[in-house]
């Protein structure tokens, strides 16, 4: 069952969606609370899609975006009267996935959602990834070098998992955001290149100046099963 979070400040919006995705099998949380849904929800519960607004009050859809996105990788729809070409670019620019207008088709957004969630899906995988002494628990998000743990964001993680499962492949800044991030309009070499220098430098303090990470001149970046 599918776990789903729809965060909007309309109570009938939220109420008639969570009356048609239960009935379709989803489970469905919501929340007209953006402050508690940044505070308690999204940090917490492990969800397979968020579904949520722009022009909320306290705090805005992009915000909620942006600090989500530190935490997880997890698709985010925002789904909005808000259609003008500035708010859209920025649903992106904020770590979107894909962008709804209001009014909208219940059916297509279903459809939408089942995509992201497939999308997602594909990425990821279970087992420990082992080279030498380094250690990529995808089942309990861990990674570790001599048994020591690393402290990587849900973001981090899932970038060097998702290149660690694929030695010595180049991965071009695009491919990073299309198969991790998932933003698919608005690619950003600056958070790309910012979230691996981070990476790299975690996992260098973590095993010893090791550098899984290589940096392809032109091309983009491969993870380096010897550390050299």
């Amino acid at each position: 069952m599918y776990k789903i979070l729809f965060i909007d400040d309309d109570l009938d919006f939220l109420e008639s969606n969570r009356i048609y995705f239960t009935r379709k099998g989803f489970e469905v949380l919501c929340c007209e609370d953006a402050g508690q849904a940044v505070g308690k929800i999204l940090p917490s519960t492990r969800l397979d899609c968020v579904i949520l607004d722009i022009d909320m009050p306290g705090m805005d859809g992009f915000e909620i975006c942006k600090r989500f996105r530190e935490l997880s990788s997890t698709p985010v729809i925002f789904l909005s009267g808000l259609t003008d070409l500035d708010n859209r670019l920025q649903s992106f620019r904020s770590g979107g996935d894909d962008f709804l207008a209001k009014p909208y088709d219940i059916t297509e957004l279903e459809y939408r959602i089942r995509a992201r969630i497939r999308k997602n899906e594909n990425v990821f995988f279970s087992g420990t990834l082992t080279y030498g002494a380094l250690a990529i628990d995808t089942d309990r998000r861990i990674i570790s070098y001599e048994g020591r743990a690393g402290d990587f964001s849900a973001l981090q993680f899932d970038i060097l998992a998702f290149m660690a499962r694929n030695p010595n492949k180049v991965f071009s800044y695009e491919q990073l955001y299309d198969q991790v991030w998932k933003t698919p309009i608005i690619r950003s070499r600056h958070n790309i290149q910012v979230a691996v220098a981070t990476i790299r430098q975690k996992l260098s303090r973590l095993c010893n100046g090791k550098q899984y990470i290589r940096t392809v001149s032109r091309k983009g970046y491969c993870f380096s099963p010897d550390g050299e």
